[in-house]
């Protein structure tokens, strides 16, 4: 599979880069948001990965004009910015998922295969086709037992074919799928990979062709043969047992030395890294230097910023998540204003401290390093400088963006940039003769319409008579604290963004069930709560849940128990299935992502990201069933879609039925 990946940080990159091939990925670097949004729209990635600041085009905004112009590829973001706020704002932008730098590597492969697996693919986890087997997370390839040694051009092939069963492939499409978009290999590449990968299943005993040439046209998986099962895993584990424990064990040292590959060219790259330190810490000493004296440079005051922003990660990759937390540290006191003579001595100490972190680190001659590694946007029209200054503190905790206009006319100036999702509107501006009743009023004509919450000191009845005549949404009385503002501009952003969708939540202590209940409900999420697992089929069966809520740790079936229940049933097994729980240990994130889920959020809950979070997966659901459920050429249903129909409805007439005849006798 091909993933894009979008970092200006050249360490960072070329580390995560190494580690994604070891797992078979074909992997491409760009370091700006514009070239990142040329290529996504030019040639077929499976995956992006994109941090959020880069140069010419940011993360966030790159990832909401891929899903303007209708690219669903799955988006993880990676970013050292880790406030709940930020998660919220790129989950809202429609990423499918959310890393913090610096990461567990392992991890976020599981992330990762969990993206790709439910983002685009119906195939099971194991590609099978007669005895051939395709396992893309250990990323091995077997016959009959026996395992394959493919090259990476090779297994992508084969993995596109598995997984596009129904498919004719050109060359040129291959090319554009499996290679690089920076390589030129003329199409007969193609051929040579293909007549390759034909040569080694022959050798393991396949007699049949796997891919044919369809003249003209491309290539195309061939159908299994009549009289062989296609998928025929319980037949061979009674004669391959040997055979597999031998695959296991090949295919383990394969990745043994293609991992050991990897922490040799990371382990040259550190000494490169180290190296370049010196001049990363001069920059600092001089930035620290120029505040003492209060003669700091604008330029050099953004290239210490932008520097210490890209240790956060580079740091982290080279398994040093202490000297990332400090190079976070140093960035955040470098955003402050003014800069002063103390914030000159934090950042000295800060600096000696990753210095310290750096000299420290183990000597990888022996050992390479450590590898681990209310959503909306609102416009508030006041020109009360402390009130939208108070508001827009507050509004970080409660997952909104906000943006100020002080009158009138930077209001829509601003509109007209950037939908709002609400408007806060003061009636009374000192600085114009224009009133906020006029704006209103031309709101009220606007399509697709805004709600307009309106703010001002002045209580007479007349006043509320006319806002309501003008449209207006809510009316507020000053004084008023920003809070009370918040709260009434989240109650009008649940009743305007309706989600309707039922969710089973899965939790053996009552006050998280009702906790998330309220937080839930009022977004117009339809919830049913379970504190006995043993219940859990038949309620799951009864209220056909649009989305799954687990713990991890349940008397009597765990979480990860019920997940893999899920999966296993070809009814149940798209379903998104969210995990809650307090651990956060890599080997627990590992296994939930491994048994089929798709989201993972530790608690204690932070509650916009949880609402983001869901209402994201929720709205990918919905996307895929329309594409799946409906032609999009005559808007009728599948005959996948028409089958299930048939299945559930079938048993219902005949339930009527029985009960029609009983009645009448």
């Amino acid at each position: 599979m091909k993933i894009l990946l979008v970092e200006d940080d050249e360490i960072t990159a070329n580390v995560l880069a190494q580690e994604l091939t070891t797992h078979r990925y074909t992997v491409e670097i760009t370091a700006d948001g514009q070239t990142a949004l040329e290529l996504a729209q030019a040639f077929h990635y499976d995956l992006l990965l994109l941090d959020i600041i880069l140069p010419h085009l940011d993360g966030m905004t790159l990832c909401r004009q891929l899903r303007s112009h209708g690219l669903q590829m799955p988006i993880l973001l990676l970013s050292a910015k880790d406030s709940s706020a930020d998660r919220v704002m790129g989950l809202e932008a429609g990423a499918d998922d959310y890393v913090v730098k610096p990461y567990e590597l392992n991890e976020l492969i599981a992330r990762i295969q969990a993206l790709l697996r439910r983002g685009s693919s119906t195939l099971p986890t194991v590609l099978t086709w007669e005895k051939l087997q395709l396992d893309p997370d250990a990323c091995q390839v077997t016959y009959g037992g026996e395992l394959l040694h493919l090259t990476p051009k090779e297994y992508s092939i084969l993995e596109l074919f598995l997984r596009n069963p129904q498919r004719i492939f050109s060359r040129s499409a291959i090319l554009d799928h499996i290679w690089h978009s920076g390589e030129f290999p003329q199409e007969e590449a193609v051929s040579t990979q293909i007549k390759g990968l034909r040569h080694k299943l022959k050798v393991v005993g396949m007699t049949t062709d796997l891919i044919e040439t369809v003249y003209g046209l491309g290539y195309r998986l061939k159908a299994p043969p009549q009289d062989s099962p296609s998928r025929s895993v319980s037949q061979e584990e009674t004669g391959h047992v040997g055979a597999r424990s031998r695959a296991v064990s090949v295919n383990k040292a394969d990745k043994g030395q293609a991992q050991a590959k990897v922490l040799a060219v990371v382990q040259q790259m550190w000494g490169n890294f180290k190296e370049s330190l010196e001049s990363h810490m001069a920059l600092f000493e001089q930035a620290i230097a120029q505040i003492s004296t209060g003669t700091l440079d604008g330029e050099l005051h953004s290239k210490a910023q932008a520097q210490a922003h890209r240790l956060i990660g580079s740091l982290g990759s080279f398994g040093l998540p202490k000297g990332s937390e400090v190079a976070r540290q140093i960035e955040q006191l470098l955003r402050l204003e003014p800069l002063g003579q103390n914030e000159a001595r934090q950042l000295e100490k800060l600096v000696g401290q990753l210095k310290q972190v750096v000299e420290n680190k183990p000597s990888t001659t022996t050992a390479a390093p450590d590898l681990k590694m209310a959503s909306g946007r609102l416009l508030v029209v006041d020109d009360d400088v402390v009130l939208t200054q108070q508001v827009k503190r507050e509004a970080i905790a409660w997952g909104l963006q906000v943006e100020v206009a002080i009158d009138p006319t930077a209001a829509r100036r601003a509109i007209s940039q950037h939908h709002p999702d609400v408007i806060v509107l003061d009636l009374t501006f000192p600085q114009t003769t224009e009133n906020g009743l006029t704006l209103l009023a031309e709101l009220a004509q606007r399509t697709p319409s805004i709600p307009v919450l309106v703010m001002t000191g002045r209580n007479q009845l007349s006043d509320r008579v006319e806002v309501a005549r003008l449209g207006g949404d809510a009316f507020l009385h000053k004084p008023i604290a920003p809070e009370e503002i918040l709260k009434a501009v989240t109650q009008e952003l649940n009743r305007t963004q309706k989600a309707e969708a039922k969710v089973l939540i899965v939790d053996d202590d009552p006050q998280v069930l009702t906790a998330l209940s309220t937080l839930l409900e009022p977004w117009g999420l339809h919830v049913t709560t379970l504190s006995q697992p043993q219940q859990f089929w038949q309620v799951l069966e009864a209220t056909a849940p649009d989305m799954l809520i687990l713990d991890i740790e349940m008397p009597g079936f765990s979480g990860i128990e019920l997940c893999q229940v899920v999966r296993n049933d070809p009814r149940w097994s798209e379903l998104p299935v969210l995990f809650l729980s307090a651990h956060n240990d890599a080997e627990i994130v590992h296994q939930v992502f491994a048994v089929g889920a798709d989201d993972y959020v530790p608690k204690p809950i932070v509650e916009p990201e949880l609402i983001a979070r869901i209402l994201n997966r929720l709205e990918r659901t919905r996307f895929l069933h329309r594409f799946t459920e409906t032609d999009e050429l005559t808007g009728v249903s599948t005959r996948r879609k028409s089958m299930q129909d048939l299945e559930r409805l079938l048993p219902l007439a005949e339930r009527h039925c029985y009960s029609d005849i009983q009645h009448r006798n």
